[in-house]
C-alpha cells in the first residue's frame, strides 16, 4: 500500500519583541527566500504574507520533518539571510515562539485568502490581538507574558 498525507499548517512567526523590522518595501524578497527554504524541505508553500512585525505561512509538512525542526530551519536561515541584506537594516531576530495551527484541505482557500489580506487586516486589528484570537479559536491556553519575546 502507498502512503499518502495532507498535513497543512497555518504558521505565524513574530519578530523579537514584536518590533517592526521587516520593511514593507522588501518583504517580497523575504517571502521568496522563505519559499525556497520550504521547497528545499520537500514542502509546499501555499501562501505567505505579513506586516513589519510578523508573517503568516500556509504550508504542508513533509512527513519526514518535525514541525519544530521545520520552523527552526526557516527562522535560522531567514534570520541569517536578512542580517546579510542591506534591505533589512533593523533586523534583529525572530521571537522565540511561534503559532502553528493545523487546518483541513477544505479550509485551504479561506486561510489563503486570510493570509493574502494581512496588510488590510492589520489596519483593524493589531498583531497581538490577532495572535491571541487565533490561539483562542484553536483552543490553545497561553500566558500573555510569553507571547513572542
Amino acid at each position: 500500500m502507498s502512503s499518502y498525507r495532507q498535513i497543512l499548517y497555518h504558521l505565524v512567526l513574530g519578530t523579537k519583541n514584536r518590533n517592526e523590522t521587516i520593511p514593507n518595501t522588501h518583504c517580497e524578497e523575504l517571502y521568496r527566500y522563505i519559499g525556497g527554504i520550504v521547497k528545499n524541505k520537500g514542502c509546499t508553500l501555499y501562501q505567505i504574507n505579513g506586516i513589519g512585525d510578523h508573517i503568516h505561512l500556509l504550508t504542508d509538512l513533509h512527513p519526514t520533518l518535525s514541525l519544530s525542526d521545520f520552523i527552526k530551519d526557516i527562522k535560522v536561515a531567514s534570520s541569517l539571510w536578512m542580517k546579510e541584506q542591506k534591505s533589512f537594516p533593523h533586523w534583529n531576530s525572530w521571537g522565540k515562539g511561534y503559532g502553528a495551527f493545523t487546518c483541513t484541505y477544505r479550509e485551504k482557500d479561506r486561510i489563503t485568502s486570510y493570509i493574502k489580506r494581512q496588510k488590510e487586516h492589520h489596519k483593524k486589528e493589531s498583531f497581538l490581538e490577532e495572535y491571541k484570537r487565533l490561539l483562542k479559536e484553536n483552543g490553545i491556553d497561553f500566558d500573555e507574558r510569553y507571547l513572542f519575546l
